[in-house]
């Protein structure tokens, strides 16, 4: 974000708090083309938001008061100049859904565990009160770019998926039959009722856990829409990969919280919207991989690719949709298409290095990484025993054992550190992260905790480790 925007977005946390921020923090951008910043003083922390499109502004906070005023877990509006395309609101922290769910599975052994479904159930819970009460808040007026996912807003997802996903995967298809499928498609959606508020993108990462509570966020597109879209949009979340059963539960825990009369009707339907929910996700995964080169959104294709196969096998619709369901299967038959997941892991380059000679310069494009100043460790080059050692060797690395408090206290942050750029960056699909050590020779200090960290990286993450020592 630049500095005028950062600027004015520090003055607008002035005049919430009455203090200036002393640390401002860009937030990692999203699939979208708003821009966040953390700002932060010792009492205060606020969440800065840049977005030149006036529209979406307006109806993400007029959304977020009526979504309040329904008591919906959203982050409050502390200040806005829309003149400029600002606003502040209310720092929910760092956990989402999708972290939670994706730590929680790491620590035991990939299970969706009691208390994952847990969290879940809470979700739906919240989502049941924003599609009955929050319909009656909503101040509709405010929808952008259109007031309802009636058949304009699905035949705009489904070209999407066609133009962004299909051509760019270079998937043949006989265009006019498609297009007829898609109406026929549109059709049976509609005849579900369609005048309950629609988040539009409900899902993990859009969820943020506060203490143990869900919080809600990104509801900037929402519109009037069908029951049956945001559920299909949480629990087909293409990464969170939840398994079939515990979705099948978690459908039912919903029906019976919104007092589905019609479980069976609802049910069917429910598919279809499950079906058109998965198309407009891999257009964007296609829009943002094939064409803006963001490879991580590639990684999203074979999880999609698998829940569509899961319907067309399991739940198939009472429609005849032979040029869809076509190109569908063979998508989910498509080598190339699932090996998208087999993409090069993270590469982190572990290095030593001598201040004598230089930081080690990045060749790889992305700007180098972390440096980390070993000169004011205990150094055992000093000593005419350890001056032809390095690092490595038994008699250096026993050394470094008898003053373990320092070494403890130089190494256990830095692993706190760069442990939140390696588990963003395997989020998020990036290829590399540079991490060099340095000390006055590049021997001693320096090779031993680079080896350290890297033997650390081996035995924590599922990531490629390149160690070098520069000296030696």
């Amino acid at each position: 974000m630049n500095d005028n925007i950062t600027s004015m977005l520090a003055d607008l946390f002035r005049q919430w708090c009455g203090q200036l921020p002393t640390k401002t923090t860009d937030l990692p951008p999203s699939g979208s083309n708003r821009r966040y910043v953390r700002l932060q003083n010792q009492q205060y922390s606020a969440i800065g938001v840049y977005n030149t499109d006036q529209k979406e502004n307006e109806a993400f906070i007029s959304f977020s008061q009526s979504l309040l005023n329904a008591g919906v877990n959203v982050p409050q509006i502390y200040g806005m100049q829309l003149n400029y395309g600002i606003y502040l609101q209310q720092d929910l922290g760092d956990e989402t859904l999708y972290s939670l769910l994706t730590n929680t599975r790491k620590a035991n052994n990939g299970t969706f565990t009691p208390e994952l479904k847990q969290i879940y159930q809470k979700v739906l819970s919240a989502l049941a009160v924003i599609q009955t009460k929050g319909t009656n808040a909503i101040d509709f007026s405010k929808c952008y770019p259109r007031a309802a996912f009636d058949k304009q807003s699905m035949m705009w997802d489904l070209q999407y998926f066609k133009y962004y996903f299909l051509k760019l995967s270079h998937t043949p298809f006989d265009e006019q039959a498609l297009e007829n499928d898609y109406n026929q498609l549109i059709d049976f959606l509609l005849e579900e009722p369609h005048d309950s508020f629609l988040y539009r993108d409900f899902q993990s990462r859009n969820i943020m856990i506060v203490n143990g509570e869900p919080f809600f966020i990104d509801y900037q597109g929402g519109r009037r829409g069908a029951l049956q879209y945001d559920v299909a949009s949480l629990l087909y979340d293409a990464k969170a990969d939840i398994p079939q059963s515990v979705r099948e539960e978690l459908l039912n825990y919903y029906i019976q919280q919104s007092n589905i009369a019609d479980k069976a009707t609802f049910e069917i339907h429910y598919y279809g919207y499950v079906l058109i929910r998965i198309m407009q996700a891999m257009g964007a995964y296609g829009y943002r991989g094939f064409f803006e080169k963001k490879a991580h959104f590639l990684k999203s294709i074979p999880f999609a690719l698998a829940n569509m196969s899961s319907i067309i096998d399991n739940h198939p619709l009472p429609l005849h949709l032979p040029e869809l369901m076509r190109v569908l299967t063979n998508l989910t038959t498509s080598e190339q298409l699932l090996s998208i997941a087999c993409t090069t892991k993270l590469k982190v380059s572990v290095c030593s290095f001598s201040y004598k000679h230089g930081i080690p310069s990045d060749n790889t494009g992305n700007g180098g990484g972390f440096v980390f100043d070993c000169r004011a460790l205990p150094n055992p080059g000093r000593y005419e025993k350890y001056r032809n050692l390095t690092g490595r060797d038994a008699e250096v690395i026993e050394f470094f054992g008898n003053v373990k408090e320092e070494i403890d206290n130089f190494i256990q942050p830095i692993k706190q550190i760069i442990s939140i750029s390696v588990e963003r960056y395997m989020e998020r699909g990036f290829t590399h992260l540079a991490i060099n050590f340095g000390c006055t020779g590049g021997q001693h200090r320096s090779v031993f905790c680079a080896e350290q960290i890297a033997q650390w990286l081996r035995a924590t993450y599922d990531i490629e480790v390149e160690l070098k020592h520069w000296e030696h």
